[in-house]
């Protein structure tokens, strides 16, 4: 039986236009998106928008221009198929390796697993930058032609797993600043530039107005819910005691 029929029928109100609403952010009505995905486009452009580091990496990298290392690099990357083996692409890896670095104008050879790498730390660091640098403007295709058509993705992928594995052959070598730069730019440019592939750059600044009106909806909208369960509850006699 209802015990408080007014604040039953109020709750039930809520409760029906909090899923008339959620009705209509599920339509395509936001610039030919629903409302989740308007949304969460708009925050992905506004990460990519505050995650532009190059520029800072590419002037901290200079100064291993004309710096020499030899390096013999020892690929380990496992991955599974479409039926869930694993499989090993340590050789591919190296050998995708081998070839991106002769493009950026250094020696580099692969023998199975192991990467010969022989030249500029500079340039290696400069050519991976540059790529970083056409991924983030969405330029894919520029990258695919540096390296006979090779899908950009990939090409980014191996200079991810180039500079993990460099990293570890520089730290046996204890050269701590070159280590620290591979990981310097892993992080901070190939891995945002491969994340946010595709999505368009915003800064926040441009759409503040939308931003925060979309966190206050969001509190409002929590809170309406909350609430209209709590008077149907309570309406319909339902209490919390001791």
């Amino acid at each position: 039986m209802i015990d408080n029929k007014k604040e039953f029928s109020l709750g039930l109100v809520m409760l029906g236009s909090f899923f008339v609403v959620l009705i209509i952010i599920f339509q395509p009505i936001f610039k030919g998106h629903n409302g989740l995905d308007f949304f969460d486009n708009l925050f992905n452009s506004i990460s990519k928008g505050s995650a532009y580091y190059i520029p800072a990496q590419l002037e901290k990298s200079k100064k291993f221009d004309g710096k020499m290392v030899d390096l013999t690099v020892n690929f380990s990357v496992k991955s599974k198929d479409k039926e869930g083996k694993e499989i090993d692409k340590s050789a591919e890896f190296a050998a995708q390796a081998a070839k991106q670095l002769t493009a950026a104008g250094v020696q580099a050879s692969a023998t199975e697993k192991n990467l010969k790498l022989n030249g500029d730390l500079g340039k290696i660091f400069a050519a991976i930058l540059r790529d970083s640098d056409f991924m983030y403007a969405n330029k894919g295709e520029e990258v695919s032609k540096l390296y006979n058509g090779d899908d950009h993705k990939k090409v980014m992928k191996c200079w991810w797993e180039t500079l993990k594995w460099t990293q570890r052959s520089l730290l046996k070598q204890e050269k701590f600043p070159e280590a620290s730069m591979c990981d310097a730019i892993s992080k901070k440019a190939v891995e945002p530039v491969y994340n946010f592939y595709g999505i368009k750059e915003e800064k926040i600044g441009n759409e503040v107005g939308l931003v925060v009106g979309c966190l206050v909806f969001y509190v409002v909208y929590t809170l309406w819910y909350g609430f209209a369960i709590l008077f149907l509850f309570e309406g319909w006699g339902m209490k919390i005691s001791h």
